[in-house]
């Protein structure tokens, strides 16, 4: 069983989830939503990639962790050739030892939504 993580964010219009919790492990899924408009942020990749991890920054906080508890990451981007600009801006939220991450180019559903994240997070502490 798992529990619906409460974090502020602006429920997607879809039935889902976007993070939940169960034992140790929170699980979340997240889109460069724009908290105040509910639309999905306007702009490049890198300006997309800051909104869809602050959002999952936001996210794992709530559920009582950190980005450096997230073990891993599978990152979903529409255009391959966004991939260096993607990258540039996940080094400003993780650092070394960086999580084990999939990077897929897919297409998405969200209206002009260029990226997408889930992140698998472990609270547990040896």
């Amino acid at each position: 069983m798992f529990e619906v993580v409460k974090t502020g964010l602006l429920p997607s219009p879809a039935p889902v989830n976007g993070t939940v919790k169960s034992g140790n492990m929170i699980y979340s899924v997240q889109v460069p939503r724009d908290q105040t408009t509910g639309k999905t942020a306007v702009g490049d990749i890198k300006v997309q990639m800051r909104q869809t991890l602050a959002n999952l920054k936001q996210a794992v906080e709530a559920g009582g962790g950190s980005l450096a508890d997230v073990a891993m990451v599978i990152i979903y981007i529409t255009r391959k050739s966004d991939f260096l600009g993607m990258n540039e801006v996940y080094k400003e939220f993780f650092h070394d030892p960086y999580p084990s991450r999939a990077t897929i180019v897919a297409e998405l559903m969200g209206e002009g939504c260029l990226i997408e994240i889930v992140a698998h997070v472990n609270l547990h502490k040896a």
